[in-house]
């Protein structure tokens, strides 16, 4: 098992995790997270001969805490730049929020020619923020409210965000697990600030309408129905309806953080969805 560096071409060292061999599946996180929030996945596919691999998104976990960057051209451009090191071929592409925009975006701008396929798991676009032509879609006083908290409390703000709506631990009859929530808490904290509160717009205010059209590759698209942070209805059908050779799949009274608290039925449908790819 293999854990290193690679450099991109602004000079931003970008941490990643290298394990087994066969097909590749690649993992992109979501915010504020690390590769580690894929331990899960990674230990469940690595075990059925898989290769997988997975990194912290700059100035999250390991990687360096640059101050600029901060943008959803820049994640898929260090997303690329990991792709090309290890010369991955025929991978299978896996986001989750943040990092379903992350690999949209790869793919609109860096081509399809190494991507097998794609799922989309609780992924941001097409877009998050409400606008005019994109009424259903949460204001933007919302998340400037969450870079508030972030800029005067971050310790608090995420342990009460793992605590409360990204597990959908503040729902009625809901158990929370404190391991779960301290290792959100622990993987944000890893990170840097300033790289959370800029990844806030760059998450909510980046459109990928265009990114979503040009996707020909076989796309998986999954979605909790009780998702409080990306809200479904704005999210995975309107996701489905732009990317062609798509398949939506529902998940009812699902949180945010489902391939986390509910692995056990993420994981195998993943598996089914690979499976099901043509060879070749």
């Amino acid at each position: 098992m293999l854990s290193d560096y690679v450099t991109t071409s602004d000079g931003v060292n970008i941490f990643y995790k290298d394990w087994g061999s066969g097909q590749p599946i690649v993992f992109s996180h979501g915010w504020p997270l690390s590769a580690d929030d894929w331990d899960t996945q990674m230990m469940f596919f690595v075990t059925r001969g898989y290769r997988v691999i997975a990194h912290d998104r700059r100035g999250h976990g390991r990687s360096t805490q640059v101050s600029n960057g901060h943008d959803m051209d820049h994640y898929a451009d260090d997303l690329a730049a990991v792709t090309e090191h290890l010369d991955l071929k025929n991978a299978i592409h896996v986001g989750h929020s943040t990092g379903g925009g992350e690999v949209v975006r790869y793919a609109g701008r860096h081509g399809q020619s190494r991507i097998a396929a794609m799922v989309l798991m609780s992924a941001v676009p097409p877009l998050m923020v409400k606008t005019a032509s994109n009424p259903g879609g949460t204001p933007k006083s919302v998340f400037e409210g969450l870079q508030q908290q972030l800029a005067t409390n971050r310790t608090q703000f995420y342990y009460d965000f793992a605590s409360g709506p990204f597990y959908g631990y503040n729902r009625p009859g809901a158990k929370p697990e404190q391991g779960i929530i301290l290792n959100w808490w622990r993987q944000g904290m890893m990170g840097g600030a300033k790289a959370h509160y800029d990844g806030i717009v760059a998450f909510s205010q980046t459109d990928f309408t265009e990114d979503l059209k040009k996707i020909t590759v076989p796309t998986l698209i999954m979605h909790g129905d009780d998702d409080q942070v990306v809200p479904y209805a704005d999210s995975a059908p309107l996701t489905h309806k732009l990317v062609k050779n798509s398949q939506l799949k529902t998940f009812h009274g699902y949180p945010h953080g489902m391939p986390t608290v509910h692995a056990d039925v993420i994981n195998p449908d993943i598996l089914a969805f690979i499976k099901s790819l043509p060879t070749g």
